[in-house]
């Protein structure tokens, strides 16, 4: 593999320390929604929306990057962007690269040796593609350079860092569910925690979820990667998947959740208007286009990926839940 191959590479500007997050909050609410990876998604982004705003204490919501992706209609794209901007955001490696003009390192997305070149060529030219819709939005592309790469918030006084790929990293690929299987990516997660002074890391980047509990310097953390907002996360399903963080209970059906320290982390189902958006994919990625090749497949079906790899030890499942799926997914 070349590290610096377009799509592969991760530029230093991408770095920065864990420690840079042990900083006072931007955030401070009762319930605050992580959304990483709405991916364009309009529906999506309408229902999260919606959902927020019937919590009974109104949601704060915080895009943790990639929001944009399949949205290459000016339209969509500029819908997304105004949308997002309303709320918290900060920057995943797709907004940085259509904020900048230097094309090396491709979609930014850092991919690593496992997943193939076919892929990693198809997405540095959905980016290309994007590029050349944003092109002439100057004052939206300098707002998303604007962007952070991190937020800190604080729920019901526990820390939470945001990040997209991982606390290192822009890019990284560390809370990847592959990373995260022996001791090494353990201890490595934990030394994050302890570093942001976090109890609770959300990300998202590597587009599949996954979510575990650990102990960081004799106390409980947890890592809620939520996958994709805008996307199936799971064989057989059609909804995206959502972090929520806050000092009460859920009363919608969480997929699966845990408590740290009174303060509830759950991964929600995101329901979004399937067909609508199975409408606007096809007009922008019709059949054999880069996108359609890549995501179409999971877009109508999910990707190969059960909820049971999504739940790591220490986190609840909603075993209802679970049952329905698993029947759905038998038929």
């Amino acid at each position: 593999m070349n590290s610096h191959e377009p799509g592969r590479s991760c530029p230093l500007h991408y770095r920065y320390a864990a420690t840079s997050l042990a900083r006072a909050p931007e955030i401070v609410s009762d319930t605050l929604y992580v959304i990483g990876g709405l991916y364009g998604n309009r529906p999506a982004l309408r229902a999260v929306e919606t959902m927020a705003a019937e919590e009974a204490s109104p949601a704060t919501l915080a895009f943790n990057g990639d929001f944009n992706w399949f949205n290459i209609d000016a339209g969509a794209f500029v819908d997304i962007n105004d949308g997002v901007l309303r709320h918290h955001a900060l920057r995943g490696n797709v907004e940085t690269e259509l904020a900048g003009d230097d094309d090396a390192a491709g979609c930014g997305c850092g991919y690593p040796e496992s997943v193939g070149a076919a892929e990693v060529g198809r997405s540095n030219a959905i980016l290309a593609r994007l590029r050349g819709t944003a092109s002439d939005m100057s004052v939206l592309r300098q707002k998303l350079g604007a962007l952070p790469m991190t937020l800190v918030a604080e729920v019901g006084g526990l820390r939470v860092a945001i990040v997209h790929g991982d606390c290192e990293s822009l890019a990284g690929w560390s809370y990847d569910e592959s990373a995260l299987r022996d001791a090494a990516g353990i201890s490595r997660l934990a030394a994050h925690c302890v570093a942001a002074r976090a109890r609770v890391i959300a990300s998202s980047h590597t587009c599949l979820p996954i979510a575990l509990r650990f102990s960081a310097d004799g106390r409980d953390c947890a890592l809620f990667n939520n996958g994709a907002a805008g996307m199936p996360n799971f064989a057989g399903t059609g909804f995206g998947v959502i972090t929520r963080i806050a000092t009460t209970a859920t009363s919608l059906p969480a997929l699966y959740g845990t408590v740290i320290d009174g303060i509830h982390v759950d991964a929600l189902p995101l329901h979004y208007d399937r067909a609508a958006w199975q409408t606007e994919f096809d007009t922008q990625w019709p059949a054999g286009s880069d996108a359609e090749l890549s995501y179409g497949a999971r877009i109508r079906n999910g990707p190969r990926y059960g909820l049971n790899r999504a739940m790591g030890a220490g986190v609840t499942v909603n075993g209802m839940l679970l049952r329905t799926l698993q029947a759905s997914q038998e038929k």
